[in-house]
């Protein structure tokens, strides 16, 4: 098997990023983006994806820290496109349901070469919520940005549904394992496969 492993850098006038990602490793991450929470989302995301995950970022978090996990998106975004190369033997598609106590969140992913996204049922209060216990809060509405930047960069069609949840931070980190459980299902290599790419077509 070919070494599915990406390193993105990225660098603004408002961030720097670093993302190294493994889509055949152990789940090991280290992530600090200066945003804690989305650190905690974040090794989630490489925990149960199965990945292994560096995620390095310095942004202008005294503004807010919506330019930081959007450019981070958008470099992991990057990375797993690498990473995955031609896409030869990989299972394609994957999808998983994750309860996360009163909440439970739906993913879908098909790794089609063609970036689309649906996000569906997020309560309209989460918009409005920001998840604070550090000096640089998450603001809940960058949800949808980050999973759309994801799936736009990575080229792959996503689709995000919030069945039901109350907790912001439940319903936040049942998505982003939806999504890395999904993600860890399609990129998986697919022993009927032998090597072919999973189209019709010849190619993703």
């Amino acid at each position: 098997m070919t070494d599915r492993r990406a390193r993105i850098e990225r660098a603004t006038k408002e961030t720097k990023v670093l993302v190294e990602i493994d889509l055949d490793g152990s789940g090991a991450v280290d992530v600090a983006t200066g945003v804690p929470f989305y650190d905690h989302m974040l090794t989630a995301f490489g925990a149960h994806g199965g990945f292994d995950l560096t995620v390095h970022a310095e942004g202008d978090v005294e503004i807010e820290a919506h330019h930081t996990v959007e450019d981070v998106a958008i470099c992991l975004g990057q990375a797993i496109r690498q990473a995955l190369g031609d896409k030869a033997g990989i299972t394609r598609f994957g999808d998983a349901w994750v309860p996360m106590d009163e909440s439970l969140a739906h993913a879908a992913v098909d790794v089609s070469g063609r970036p689309y996204f649906v996000h569906v049922g997020e309560p309209e209060t989460l918009e409005a919520f920001t998840i604070s216990g550090s000096s640089v809060p998450y603001h809940t509405v960058i949800n949808r940005h980050v999973f759309e930047s994801l799936s736009f960069h990575a080229q792959i069609a996503l689709h995000v549904r919030v069945i039901h949840g109350r907790d912001p931070h439940h319903i936040t980190e049942a998505e982003y394992k939806a999504v890395a459980r999904a993600l860890r299902q399609a990129v998986a290599i697919d022993p009927k496969a032998h090597g072919k790419v999973p189209s019709t077509k010849g190619v993703l």
